[in-house]
């Protein structure tokens, strides 16, 4: 079951709750006050990986080959 994160707009707190897809945007009590002033919000996640993208940009010039056009250090990528 999927994880929503919801919004009160009566005391200003995110909550989250496990529900089913189909009952995702239906009405929800908040978790602090009870009340049915509630929103659902737009959830972000985190990947794993070694490096961001924005770290890899870093070390290559912060060009958009993001060093992986296999011309980066020989400086025909005309960013190096």
């Amino acid at each position: 079951m999927p994880l929503y994160e919801y919004i009160c707009h009566d005391c200003d707190i995110k909550f989250e709750a496990l529900r089913p897809m189909s009952k995702a945007n239906e009405t929800i009590h908040c978790k602090n006050c009870e009340s049915l002033n509630t929103a659902r919000v737009l959830s972000l996640f985190a990947t794993i990986g070694s490096k961001s993208s924005a770290e890899a940009n870093s070390n290559h010039g912060g060009h958009s080959c993001g060093g992986n056009c296999g011309n980066c250090g020989s400086g025909s990528c005309g960013h190096h």
